[in-house]
């Protein structure tokens, strides 16, 4: 495609239209310049105004290439009209679809400047014939006078103004084939730019399309880690914790030489192994239901994100902090806390969620990767101070007196056979909240988790839904 080729839609009815229009044209201007030579006296050129007759029905479909050879067709109907007797009504449909149809201005200056005096010549020498045989003077002609009638043909104006006339008209078509390619051009360019528009729009529908997809994939890998991973882990810590009640029982229901032992210390362990059983069973319901939670996201995509928005166990309130906090202690953890939460009812419930997977992440982490390592955890929350969760742990090593300098624990979300997922991913969803997340071991081996978020009321949401009736924490709780 040519740089100033523009996409005009050629229509079959035009087509149909402008050939025999062009046909009867030159078949009449070359018939009526053939009238000079009624009276039997016969020249070269009356041989060249028949060819020309002959030719007047092949010329003009030379407008049916006009769509692809624009310019050619143009200069090829000029040059006809030059050489035979024929109208300009040819070269000017051919001059209106090459201006049409090709936008450079040089080329249309061009076009026009050739156009112009073909065209003016084209009349010119129509009306310059003797009455008899010319148009212009047919038409300017007093009725029922001329030759056809038995005497000469009387004038209703001078020769000056049929000459005027002639003229006036030729450069009238010339103007009206410009203003019209031009206006095909601007409507063709219209269309294309409005094609243009929808094809981008439709663009840009399919990647917001993608992107609401890919965040909702998101969204679910990332509930799916917060939940299973947590609730995994404590399975986990509990199986390990039933393993070594099971190997103490059976060290106490039987001593070394084979006698029973306590009954009572038996039947204590055998407490604790149930209450240990109980505690997985519980744990491993749960998880089932969280895993069937993300199938059913999976399977219904279009609930989605209803099923992800926050609610009462994933909110920073009282109740929801003690409920994981005590998890995490019945599987061994210790756990030590300073919280001082304020005001909870004005605090935005998705800046709420975050924080509360910042805490339950944390812990989920230090579980997976130091065991037997305890916990501080410290969360702050206010309208002045903002969010702040602090997690920290020493890793397994600090805790090996003995050991080698190197550390474990940092990065500790890229430990494992399979790398890991969960500190990053609280980080980009931080990150989208306008907060920051920071974690990684310091120079005594100890890991910590940092989140710091901002204080958005329910105010700026835009949907202006409230979360004030969940109970706001003490101001201080150490354990």
């Amino acid at each position: 495609m040519a740089d100033d080729e523009v996409p005009v839609r050629t229509r079959f009815w035009c087509v149909c239209l402008m050939i025999p229009c062009a046909i009867a044209m030159c078949v009449v201007q070359s018939s009526m310049a053939a009238q000079i030579y009624s009276h039997g006296t016969y020249d070269g050129r009356y041989l060249w105004i028949i060819l020309g007759l002959l030719l007047s029905g092949v010329w003009p479909f030379a407008l049916v290439a006009r769509s692809k050879y624009p310019e050619p067709v143009f200069w090829i109907c000029l040059a006809v009209t030059v050489l035979f007797p024929y109208d300009p009504l040819l070269m000017l449909m051919a001059l209106c679809s090459l201006i049409a149809r090709r936008s450079g201005i040089v080329r249309t200056v061009r076009a026009v400047a050739a156009a112009t005096p073909v065209a003016v010549w084209a009349q010119l020498r129509d009306a310059l014939q003797p009455a008899d045989a010319s148009l212009w003077h047919i038409v300017f002609a007093k009725p029922y006078t001329g030759g056809a009638y038995g005497g000469d043909m009387v004038m209703l104006v001078g020769e000056s103004t049929i000459i005027t006339t002639a003229v006036v008209v030729a450069l009238t078509g010339v103007a009206v084939s410009v203003l019209s390619g031009l206006h095909i051009r601007s409507r063709a360019r219209l269309h294309e730019a409005d094609a243009k528009t929808r094809a981008a729009q439709h663009h840009a529908a399919n990647l917001q399309s993608d992107l609401d997809s890919q965040q909702l994939a998101d969204a679910i890998a990332a509930e799916a880690h917060d939940t299973l991973a947590h609730s995994l882990s404590l399975i986990a810590l509990n199986a390990s914790a039933l393993q070594a009640e099971a190997n103490r029982l059976a060290h106490d229901v039987v001593s070394g030489d084979g006698r029973a032992a306590d009954p009572d210390a038996a039947r204590r362990a055998a407490e604790t192994v149930a209450s240990k059983a109980d505690e997985i069973r519980r744990q491993a319901a749960g998880a089932l239901d969280e895993a069937h939670s993300v199938i059913d996201m999976l399977r219904h995509p279009q609930q989605a994100w209803e099923r992800l928005a926050p609610t009462d166990d994933t909110a920073l309130t009282r109740e929801s902090l003690e409920s994981l906090l005590d998890d995490v202690r019945q599987a061994g953890t210790r756990v030590d806390t300073w919280i001082d939460i304020r005001q909870l009812g004005d605090l935005d419930e998705n800046v709420g969620k975050v924080a509360y997977r910042a805490v339950q992440e944390s812990l989920t982490n230090a579980r997976r990767h130091a065991p037997d390592a305890p916990v501080s955890l410290e969360v702050t929350a206010g309208p002045d101070t903002g969010v702040h969760v602090h997690a920290s742990n020493p890793t397994i090593r600090t805790m090996r007196a003995d050991d080698e300098s190197s550390v474990v624990g940092e990065g500790a979300a890229e430990h494992g056979p399979h790398g890991g997922a969960g500190l990053p991913g609280l980080a980009a969803r931080v990150q989208s909240a306008g907060g920051t997340c920071r974690y990684g071991v310091d120079d005594r081996r100890v890991f910590h988790v940092d989140v710091t978020l901002p204080w958005t009321t329910t105010g700026d949401r835009p949907d202006g839904r409230a979360g004030g009736d969940r109970a706001d924490a003490p101001a201080a709780s150490v354990q």
